[in-house]
């Protein structure tokens, strides 16, 4: 991707996170306007760049909520699928710009980017509602309604990959924490985005780094480990470990970098865009390589 490819993509992941986070704002079950003008931005984006979009919907209290879900078929239909999701939704008292219009902006970039690419396996997206509390890890979660669905139709997944803020880089040192031991491990500069995994899903992750190394310069780290460990499973990604699917959450890291994390701070111009755009121009090329999409777009 060029220069001008790339300024072209930083615009519109702006313009993306501009209107969850600033022209819809705090969007959660207890906003039931601005969730529903969330999904709606959200579909509509997805149907543009060409994907026939389902809602899941399911009732929460006296509302009804939904997972949008669709899916680009796969040549070799015997192959996995993978499945790439982000949660739409915001923590109450929080316009979540980088948790988590970012995850939803780089969603819609992916699929975008494949136009009228055959992949060989399936590849599904995924954008989910209620990840946030006070849903999360709840019957009521979204992607643990998405995942138990899948389990019940026996659907075959290589693995989910979980975009969960991903806008917010840091050169300066200090600037990263990390939980208990991985500080002597990792570099203390917040400048790389990270793969995160449990143990089940060492095969997974280790695909899913390779992949975005060969396609991307940008600093990225990885990890597997138990899951119990803080900050592991805090995303999408936990609900389809909880169906015994491989899970990986692209992050840069939230509360361990990120000052705003579940405040009212967490706005769009605190996020460094340009690195947000080199991050998910990688996972473009990244998904190619996952799903086996030709270089030719094939």
């Amino acid at each position: 991707m060029d220069g001008s490819e790339t300024a072209g993509l930083e615009l519109r992941l702006r313009e993306h996170v501009h209107a969850l986070a600033v022209e819809i704002g705090e969007r959660h079950a207890f906003r039931a306007g601005s969730l529903q003008a969330a999904s709606g931005y959200v579909e509509e984006k997805l149907r543009r760049a060409g994907l026939d979009v389902r809602s899941q919907e399911f009732a929460v209290g006296d509302a009804t909520v939904r997972n949008l879900e669709a899916t680009k078929p796969g040549l070799n239909p015997g192959l996995p699928g993978i499945l790439i999701g982000a949660h739409y939704d915001s923590v109450p008292g929080c316009a979540g710009a980088n948790d988590n219009a970012t995850g939803v902006a780089a969603l819609i970039e992916i699929a975008a980017s494949l136009g009228d690419a055959a992949p060989r396996r399936s590849l599904m997206f995924g954008a989910f509602v209620n990840e946030e509390p006070p849903f999360f890890r709840s019957a009521a979660m979204g992607s643990r309604v998405a995942a138990r669905s899948l389990r019940e139709t026996r659907a075959p997944l290589d693995g989910m990959i979980s975009l969960e803020t991903i806008g917010y880089y840091d050169t300066r040192p200090g600037s990263q924490r990390y939980p208990f031991p991985f500080g002597a491990l990792y570099p203390d500069r917040g400048e790389f985005v990270g793969f995160v995994a449990n143990l089940r899903s060492l095969r997974f992750v280790r695909k899913c780094i390779q992949s975005f190394r060969h396609c991307s310069s940008f600093p990225a780290q990885w990890v597997a480990a138990p899951g119990w460990i803080p900050g592991l499973g805090w995303s999408d990604h936990w609900a389809f470990w909880r169906e015994g699917y491989a899970g990986v959450m692209v992050t840069d890291t939230a509360p361990f970098r990120y000052p705003w994390y579940h405040t009212a701070g967490d706005t769009p111009e605190k996020l460094m865009f340009r690195d947000f755009a080199r991050v998910v121009a990688g996972l473009q090329q990244m998904t190619r390589r996952l799903c086996e999409v030709d270089s030719d777009g094939t």
